[in-house]
């Protein structure tokens, strides 16, 4: 069987298997996959060692996102248990009788299948297909061939194990089970069986699928773009600036992470010493603006730019930036709300890191990725209370017309 063939049978296979999800099910599977996690660590380990020693010469960033650990892994089998536990999504949305007697609800229903073409990031397919079930859709997996053994341990010996001890059909959680980057191109023109699906990954790579998929009349939630944006106002805290910019700083390969830094030219010695933090750090200082992490080969780089004034940064972090997140550091409230209401990306924190930019960080529920677009719509962190579609039901007593 050729890949599309193989993709189609995995997609039609999680299409069939749809109907019988049902949110106790769904909870009961969630919690024998975060059990199974954990008992299988070591074999999941050991196909990620295999992963990591096959693709040498990968970017710190790449190989960081790659690498599986104790800690990890127990991450993963922690937000497995979350989500099992978390309160199954609302269908009822709301309901109201027109005057004419009709009683119209308005439901939240399951879209269906819903692929997902991600990174190298193994962890991602645990977070995407328990939210996919928790909103009771199947899913088709597809990551970047460099994680593929794991991704097949985790989809074969712990999630797929997991349904069937909850009576539900393994094949809910399909995977594109090659390395070709052809089979993401597949995934996103099967309109008839993946309506949509969640892209991750880097800028252009995922811009490409997103033109291809909107030909296929397929729907995507783009997650091409990271890099968050600090601006260090003249009235920040040294204490808070330094500590919020090393918080920032934590991982390199994440897309939360800071890569732009905006200092006010007010703010005396604490531009030397940011740049000195940066320089301990030993990370490269670049000014290039409009430039995002996930589009070069070595994250180790934060641009930094001087400004003049609030506004000047509002416009820097509005036009220079994907639009993930963007963090002011300042004690003066005026000038926070300010910063605040003219930024319009996805998150504006103020005093605050943007690594908690995160679908667990800020509503409890792993995400299936950040959604940057600037159209109406699930934007921000994606988790599996966005991923429904609307529907009415209206009911009537024969003598209703228009």
């Amino acid at each position: 069987m050729d890949l599309r063939g193989q993709v189609e049978k995995e997609a039609a296979a999680a299409r069939a298997a749809v109907p019988a999800l049902v949110d106790e099910a769904v909870g009961a599977a969630l919690e024998t996959a975060a059990r199974l996690a954990g008992e299988r660590r070591a074999a999941l380990l050991e196909a990620n060692r295999a992963d990591v020693e096959a693709a040498p010469g990968l970017d710190p960033g790449t190989l960081d996102r790659l690498r599986l650990d104790d800690g990890r892994v127990d991450s993963l089998a922690d937000q497995l248990a979350v989500m099992a536990r978390a309160e199954p999504l609302e269908r009822d949305a709301a309901s109201w009788t027109l005057p004419n007697g009709l009683q119209v609800e308005e439901r939240r229903i399951p879209i269906g299948v819903v692929g997902a073409n991600f990174e190298a990031r193994p962890g991602v397919a645990a977070d995407v297909a328990s939210q996919l079930l928790k909103s009771l859709n199947g899913c088709v997996l597809r990551t970047g061939g460099a994680a593929l053994r794991t991704v097949t341990f985790l989809v074969d010996e712990v999630l797929r194990p997991a349904l069937e001890s909850a009576g539900l059909s393994a094949a809910a959680v399909g995977l594109v089970r090659s390395a070709d980057r052809q089979g993401a191109r597949v995934l996103v023109s099967l309109p008839r069986l993946v309506p949509l699906v969640i892209l991750r990954g880097s800028g252009e790579t995922t811009a490409e699928l997103a033109r291809l998929a909107a030909g296929n009349g397929v729907r995507t939630l783009a997650h091409a773009e990271g890099g968050g944006v600090l601006y260090v106002h003249s009235a920040a805290s040294r204490e808070k600036a330094l500590a919020i910019a090393e918080a920032s700083l934590d991982r390199l390969g994440v897309c939360n992470r800071l890569n732009l830094l905006l200092i006010d030219r007010a703010a005396g010695d604490l531009g030397a010493e940011l740049l000195g933090l940066l320089e301990q750090r030993g990370i490269a200082v670049r000014d290039e603006l409009g430039r995002e992490w996930a589009n070069d080969s070595n994250p180790s780089q934060v641009t930094v730019c001087y400004l003049g004034s609030a506004g000047e940064a509002i416009r820097v972090a509005n036009d220079e930036s994907s639009g993930l997140a963007a963090a002011i550091v300042t004690e003066d409230e005026a000038v926070a709300r300010e910063f605040l209401n003219g930024y319009r990306g996805t998150a504006g924190f103020w005093n605050a890191t943007t690594r908690f930019t995160d679908g667990f960080a800020l509503t409890g529920a792993p995400e299936t990725g950040i959604n940057v677009d600037g159209t109406p719509g699930p934007r921000g962190p994606v988790t599996y209370r966005d991923l429904w579609l609307r529907q009415y039901r209206v009911v009537g007593d024969g003598t209703q017309a228009r």
